[in-house]
């Protein structure tokens, strides 16, 4: 960024800083003048609600005891009496909200003495009723003090209520002031913000320029590089698929060698340790456990290079095919790791190398078995489906934790890259102390590729 757009955003920054500033500022301002006025109208609000329950109270108290004075009933009391001890909340309540108010308290104190006047009066005529003073009580009710009351009592609610909405209509002024102090501001705050908004356009532009620039010169850059990451790979996936088949190619031949030399030398061995035994003395004892000891000895040297042999080649796999060469593996691994091993093999129609990669695969995956799950059983499954094969190596044992396979754990590296280069998928699926899951699928149609 050169000079010149340092100046320009140094005086557009402080623009937009400025135009934010105030925008809040007003916003503030007018939100706490409102918020008082809010506050008093609700205040208002409640005050008239108050004195309209007085008012209701009282003529509901008036209205059940003149059903009382007229019927005997005393069930028209219990309006009367809800009234009274209603109107005693209702006092108490305009007394808290008055407290505070020196010009509405005056009126207050009147309203109280009027109503506590009003409720004396129909008290006196309740009891003079209820011991049947039928002549005073309707002496009382026939003088115009209760009416005189109760026009007092509703004129001094006219003046609070008047009070009040002088009050409302005070805060509603406040507000209408408010909202006009922010619609002003908001409206210079938006013009400062356009001003500084086409300053930030005109300086986005060059850069937004600059970048396209830069980002031309960084796509070439990424798709030069992209192309060198592709031939790379491709290189290695050879070099790999390359290595693998000169490894089985070497083990082709080495499998050949010890089956062609040193099995021709251990058979002349055994051929010439029959002879040897016919020529001599059998009757000692040391002469015929000499001969055993050397026929035991070659039998077993016979055995570890058919061992051997079929470890670097599975000749079991070129004659009887992959089913036969999977059980013999298994029971072969059964028999040596002293393990339960279960088999679900399924003929399935892949191609030499395809085979070839799931004996490994498999062969593998009992290696690692033996010498890290510490498992009791193995479940090896080969299922043919409509359009793959999926080969599976379970084991109940100790399990490991995927998220941290070693870079150095080159058995599953080389089971992956085996069956990717084969055209399939490969996954290990494991949890500490819940074993551990090998999986492949492989196309039917998978390719003749080394899969060694």
């Amino acid at each position: 960024m050169n000079w010149s757009r340092l100046r320009k955003m140094a005086f557009s920054l402080p623009l937009a800083l400025l135009a934010a500033l105030l925008l809040v500022g007003i916003n503030e301002i007018g939100y706490m003048g409102s918020r008082s006025a809010v506050a008093e109208l609700a205040h208002s609000h409640t005050t008239r609600n108050a004195l309209d329950r007085l008012l209701q109270n009282m003529l509901n108290a008036e209205t059940g005891l003149r059903g009382y004075l007229l019927t005997g009933d005393e069930h028209y009391l219990r309006p009367y009496d809800q009234a009274v001890a209603t109107i005693t909340a209702n006092l108490e309540e305009l007394s808290q909200t008055y407290q505070q108010q020196p010009q509405e308290r005056e009126e207050f104190a009147r309203l109280s003495q009027q109503v506590a006047r009003k409720l004396s009066e129909l008290n006196l005529i309740l009891e003079l009723r209820r011991k049947n003073h039928d002549e005073s009580w309707r002496v009382v009710l026939s003088t115009d003090s209760g009416k005189d009351s109760m026009d007092a009592i509703r004129s001094i609610a006219a003046r609070l209520v008047a009070l009040s909405e002088q009050q409302a209509q005070g805060s509603a002024q406040e507000i209408v002031h408010s909202l006009r102090l922010s619609r002003m501001g908001i409206a210079a705050v938006a013009l400062i913000g356009l001003l500084a908004f086409y300053m930030y356009l005109r300086q986005t532009h060059a850069l937004q320029a600059a970048n396209e620039r830069e980002q031309q010169v960084l796509a070439r850059e990424r798709d030069r590089l992209e192309q060198l990451v592709r031939e790379r790979t491709a290189s290695l996936s050879q070099l790999a698929n390359h290595l693998q088949q000169v490894r089985e190619d070497e083990r082709a031949h080495l499998a050949r060698e010890l089956h062609d030399e040193l099995g021709a030398l251990l058979t002349a061995a055994k051929l010439d340790l029959a002879r040897l035994k016919s020529r001599v003395d059998m009757q000692l004892p040391d002469n015929a456990e000499r001969i055993q000891h050397l026929t035991d000895t070659l039998n077993s040297g016979i055995a570890l290079k058919r061992r051997i042999i079929e470890n670097l080649r599975p000749s079991s796999l070129s004659n009887l095919g992959l089913t036969a060469a999977l059980e013999i593996l298994t029971r072969d691994f059964a028999r040596h790791s002293n393990l339960q091993v279960d088999t679900l093999l399924e003929d399935v129609p892949l191609s030499e190398s395809a085979q070839l990669t799931v004996y490994r695969l498999v062969q593998e995956s009992l290696t690692n078995i033996s010498k890290y799950a510490n498992a009791g059983k193995v479940l090896v499954c080969v299922h043919n489906h409509p359009d793959h094969v999926s080969v599976q190596v379970r084991d109940d044992g100790v399990g490991f934790d995927t998220r941290r396979i070693a870079p150095d754990a080159h058995g599953l590296l080389g089971m992956r890259h085996r069956v990717e280069a084969a055209g399939g998928q490969f996954s290990v699926h494991s949890t500490p102390g819940a074993g551990t899951l090998v999986s492949a699928v492989l196309p039917h149609s998978a390719s003749d590729m080394p899969g060694a």
